[in-house]
């Protein structure tokens, strides 16, 4: 990235928080703070849904000579511009439901809430029965403009919703103007500033972009194109657009994912469609991972996942799944870390890279939790890297995690291991990975050499004698010593400062003996000399 592409960035994200900042004071007061994002995102995505609609069909009309509202009156160009929209990209958005058309009404003091309630309940009826239906249904269900939080009566909910629009149409927004993530930074932004009142449940589902952008570099290393990605604890899906970043989107040719939670199931799907993701390309579904495995026969290119920490599942007849039979234990009922490690490995393809984030209770937890990491190292040989992240990355908990990386068919038996917990650049309330640390990162495991308190590949054998535990202090040694205590130069200084204390005391008491002396202050005087003896 160069400096001034930094620069526009920075320029860039601050003028989108500052808007972000101005719509959540008219927001405060109405709802509590972890609603805010349903409303902010919601709107956002639809300007960016009529937008698209918009320029599509300019380019369409370019030699027509007409607008889109003249050519909607005509029943033949109607048809045809129906056709062709829900063809190529999926939706309708009739003219007058155009976000651009909403602004003139609350400009010339016309709008009507309930009117923009149709046109987004409008955008979903207009897929059904098309091949894109599966992607819109039920995408705006958090975006209820009948909720009380609003306003208590249909004026009130309507002059809080044109000030949210107004703030909105004056953010830059097209695509190619751009060098940020407008979604993902909206979204970045919008948890940071009320994860603290929302609660931890805020940021569950929300993996910081360095640390997708480090797992994405990871998967993608040496790949020149992935037909198939997944990720079965997608959240907001940017640890998937992180991969088509990193390798390039139109060297993806499919996209996969599941979340258990409805509203960033449907921030996840807004977040494909909003970066240039074809409905045909992507395939999300809705559901518990563990519970329901939407994806049976799916094997991928590259799995990358954060799936919640040590959350709790239900393991009753898990050992007959064939995703976690082969380990002969389950993962305790309340650390459901490798049953998502084992449905991971489940659907990765032969010659896939796969990297996961977890906590650190992983690599050195025993009970059945020791004996699904041995037989993965030891009969599996899957296990291809681990790499110790610094604490306080991610919002809703500080502790540091680890990044486990896995490869099928190795020839080795190596485990190389990386400790960049202490290399991070420090945040208002996140640490920070930069890019220059996730550049050393990536160069390191893909040159796996030993580096003195950094990186060790440590051989089979001296894996087994640690008896299979992980902990990265036993194969990186970051000890740094104390240096040495030089006693006659502290006996010196101890010295001088005692003696800089009695000259300092015989100067005070001095003074005290020249104050003039009263009845009243005689016994505070005394005691002050006593004191100092």
């Amino acid at each position: 990235m160069t400096e001034e592409t930094h620069d526009i960035q920075k320029q860039q994200q601050a003028e989108i928080q500052k808007r972000l900042w101005a719509i959540a004071n008219d927001l405060r007061g109405n709802m509590d703070p972890s609603e805010f994002k349903n409303y902010i995102l919601g709107f956002i995505f639809y300007r960016f849904l009529s937008n698209k609609v918009e320029n599509y069909v300019n380019k369409l009309l370019k030699n027509d000579g007409v607008s889109y509202e003249e050519a909607w009156e005509d029943e033949e160009f109607q048809g045809e511009l129906k056709d062709a929209l829900i063809k190529d990209i999926g939706y309708l958005i009739e003219p007058e439901y155009l976000f651009s058309n909403f602004i003139k009404k609350i400009n010339a003091g016309e709008f009507d809430i309930e009117e923009l309630q149709k046109a987004i309940n409008a955008v979903e009826n207009s897929t059904v029965g098309a091949e894109s239906e599966g992607d819109f249904v039920g995408l705006f269900a958090d975006l209820n403009l009948q909720s009380p939080s609003l306003g208590l009566t249909v004026a009130d909910r309507g002059n809080l919703v044109s000030k949210i629009l107004l703030q909105l149409s004056d953010i830059p927004f097209e695509q190619e103007d751009l060098e940020i993530d407008v979604l993902g930074d909206a979204y970045e932004y919008l948890i940071g500033q009320f994860a603290a009142n929302a609660g931890k449940k805020a940021g569950e589902f929300y993996t910081p972009q360095q640390v997708s952008k480090l797992l994405a570099r990871i998967v993608t290393l040496g790949k020149d194109e992935l037909p198939k990605v997944y990720d079965p604890t997608m959240g907001s899906g940017s640890l998937l657009l992180q991969v088509g970043d990193a390798i390039g989107k139109e060297h993806v040719g499919n996209f996969f994912g599941q979340e258990l939670n409805r509203t960033t199931y449907n921030l996840a799907r807004m977040n494909m469609i909003m970066h240039g993701i074809n409905y045909r390309n992507f395939d999300f579904k809705l559901g518990d991972t563990l519970e329901h495995d939407m994806f049976p026969g799916l094997k991928a290119d590259a799995v990358v996942a954060n799936p919640p920490y040590s959350a709790k599942w239900d393991t009753t007849d898990k050992l007959d799944d064939p995703r976690f039979k082969k380990y002969g234990k389950t993962s305790p009922k309340s650390k459901a870390d490798f049953a998502f490690v084992e449905h991971m490995l489940y659907h990765l393809k032969d010659d896939g890279t796969m990297a996961v984030v977890l906590p650190h209770g992983v690599l050195f937890r025993g009970a059945a939790e020791g004996v699904i990491r041995k037989y993965m190292i030891e009969q599996d040989n899957v296990l291809d890297a681990v790499i110790g992240l610094p604490a306080n990355l991610f919002y809703g908990t500080s502790i540091p995690t680890v990044v486990l990386v896995f490869k099928k068919n190795r020839t080795n038996k190596d485990i190389f291991f990386i400790d960049a917990s202490k290399e991070f650049e420090k945040g208002k309330n996140q640490n920070i990975l930069t890019d220059e640390n996730i550049d050393k990162i990536v160069k390191t495991y893909s040159e796996r050499k030993d580096i003195e308190k950094y990186a060790h590949d440590a051989d089979f054998d001296e894996i087994q004698e640690n008896e299979f535990n992980l902990n990265i202090p036993r194969y990186v040694d970051t000890f740094e010593e104390e240096p040495p205590v030089d006693i006659k130069k502290v006996s010196q200084e101890l010295q001088d400062i005692n003696k800089k204390i009695k000259e300092t005391e015989s100067e005070f008491l001095s003074m005290v003996d020249e104050l003039q002396v009263t009845d009243e202050s005689k016994d505070i005087i005394e005691a002050i000399k006593e004191a100092f003896k």
